[in-house]
């Protein structure tokens, strides 16, 4: 998740191509590291403790049994424009689990290129995702094999279903095999295939505010700049040699979030070890807190404020012997100043990692909180990360006034799965030097020091200023009696767009309009206070722990 400094290599015409170390696929570092430290933990769910050889053993299984099932790569990189693919796809439909981390593995290793599926999807939800990403190939729960089964008939090119048990006992889909089932009949033998860097990994994303979309990575180039591997690696050997992390990581948010299984490599790329928690439906603190106990484990994985406060709930309510726990990272959404102090009450020599990401560029900026006063929403600028100008068409200075755009260089995504035109937009180039731009506002201050100033989608352009509603929402959250917020903008005769906040009280604490906006007015300018405040008993977001902005659009017009 840290941001690494190394230049671009992607089998296209880039234009910035730094002279990067050779390409490596992540199958051969994965099997390297493995053969390494073949009787240590590897990864850990409830009652099944996986060593690295049995890892090894069970991913070329599942390789070989999509090999077997004609699946793989049809048509090599190199003829390839950068937003088209020449593998099939496996949509991995699960939650978290061993199977998840496996299937992808085991599909890198049939040189198929494996997607993420939010499993909260409807059916027409789920029926867009699969054409789109074009999937040849599916690993489900059954408890979603009711929601598969209604979009079948639709699906003529789902060729490969491979169904996990799980509590809810429904039955086998028609064509479907039991994932175990196809594992125990399939070779454990290397799988009869070259890995090639080339080939995909897709990261789909989540759709909060518009159509999800697959971003496309060479896995050598996700390998380091999305799992955190080496940048200086330039043998497998150096890889192995680098594996002394060390990590026994809890990754708390649903693998199907970009951040929960881009840490889960980052920890195997060190030699670490794994651990999905045993309720992996929804956040259970006790569970995450119990199993850190437990294990003794030193790394925990989550994503902003949705779950921190359950998590500090849970520690002010409980007693827990969480001494080994040495870092805490927060990815994919803000944690707001006042929650880190809290985690720092209760955990004195934690350090607390904001990482911030995206699926368009992989891992970019970090910031580090310790002892002491936390802040949130800046970050050191560090090589290979840049403030664009507004309208694309040069790099800022330090000390510029201009809000700009986040950006990245170096090794990018090749683009969106079948969107040429999206990917230009996304991926622009100037002076010669591809950039990634996700979509995040900032402004590069003279001491090299980022401002994150929000998502561009849901900015609110009001009386004619550009409001962040993140921004809005951290100086809300400020307010200790504010559980949890989210701002949107509504229409307004006057004003063109208002910003309106859907808040929910924390428990026990009184909390009323005036007290809310006093306390905001302390952190950002009067003009962006909202103009309304919509009262809640739940916040509604992604599994990832993200804000669901169509949603508090919906809720801030109809108050």
């Amino acid at each position: 998740m840290s941001p690494t400094d190394s230049g671009i290599d992607t089998g296209n015409d880039t234009g910035n191509d730094t002279g990067t170390p050779p390409s490596l696929s992540l199958a051969e570092v994965h099997e390297a590291i493995a053969a390494s430290r073949p009787d240590e933990d590897c990864l850990v769910f409830r009652d099944r403790r996986s060593t690295w050889a049995e890892v090894t053993e069970r991913t070329r299984r599942l390789a070989n049994h999509f090999l077997g099932a004609g699946l793989g790569c049809h048509v090599e990189r190199d003829q390839l424009a950068g937003h088209e693919s020449g593998q099939d796809h496996l949509a991995i439909y699960l939650h978290n689990g061993n199977e998840y981390l496996e299937s992808m593995l085991g599909a890198l290793k049939a040189r198929v290129a494996s997607f993420n599926v939010n499993y909260r999807y409807v059916a027409e939800e789920l029926r867009y995702l699969l054409t789109d990403s074009g999937a040849t190939a599916v690993v489900v729960h059954s408890r979603f094999a009711p929601t598969l089964a209604e979009v079948l008939p639709d699906l003529p090119h789902l060729r490969v279903i491979l169904q996990v048990p799980d509590e809810s006992h429904n039955e086998l889909l028609p064509g479907a095999v039991w994932y175990e089932d196809a594992l125990a009949a399939a070779s454990p033998e290397k799988p009869d295939v070259t890995w090639s860097p080339d080939d995909l990994y897709i990261l789909y994303t989540g759709g909060t505010t518009g159509m999800p979309k697959g971003v496309m990575w060479r896995n050598a180039d996700a390998m380091i700049e999305c799992f955190g591997g080496s940048p200086t690696a330039r043998t497998v050997d150096d890889f192995v040699a680098e594996a002394t992390t060390g990590l026994r990581a809890l990754l708390a948010p649903p693998f199907m979030h970009g951040a929960g299984h881009w840490m889960s490599f980052r920890t195997w790329l060190g030699g670490g070890t794994v651990f999905v928690q045993s309720v992996p439906d929804r956040l259970d603190p006790t569970d995450i807190w119990g199993l850190i106990e437990r294990e003794r484990l030193n790394f925990l994985l989550i994503v902003g404020d949705a779950f921190a406060r359950p998590l500090l709930d849970e520690l002010d309510r409980g007693s827990y012997d969480l001494s080994s726990l040495t870092v805490l990272l927060s990815g994919g959404a803000a944690l707001s100043a006042n929650l880190k102090d809290e985690f720092l009450q209760h955990l004195p020599t934690l350090m607390i990692v904001d990482g911030l990401g995206s699926s368009e560029a992989g891992g970019q900026v970090s910031h580090v909180s310790t002892g002491g006063a936390a802040t949130t929403g800046t970050f050191e600028l560090t090589p290979g990360n840049h403030v664009l100008s507004a309208d694309l068409d040069a790099v800022l200075e330090p000390g510029d006034p201009e809000i700009g755009w986040l950006a990245k260089s170096g090794r990018l995504a090749l683009g969106y799965l079948g969107d040429p035109d999206k990917t230009a937009r996304t991926y622009p180039v100037i002076d010669g030097v591809r950039y990634a731009v996700p979509g995040d506002r900032a402004r590069l201050r003279a001491d090299n020091v980022i401002e994150l100033h929000g998502r561009d989608s849901v900015t609110i352009n009001s009386g004619g200023e550009k409001i962040f509603a993140e921004e809005v929402e951290a100086a809300i959250k400020a307010h200790e009696g504010v559980y949890d917020c989210v701002v949107a903008g509504r229409p307004s005769e006057r004003w063109g767009s208002e910003v309106i906040a859907v808040i929910r009280k924390r428990d026990g604490y009184d909390v009323d309009e005036a007290g809310v906006l006093a306390e905001a007015e302390r952190h950002i300018a009067r003009y962006k206070l909202p103009k309304a405040i919509v009262w809640v008993d739940e916040i509604v977001r992604s599994p990832s722990g993200k804000a669901d902005y169509r949603w508090a659009k919906q809720v801030a017009t109809s108050a």
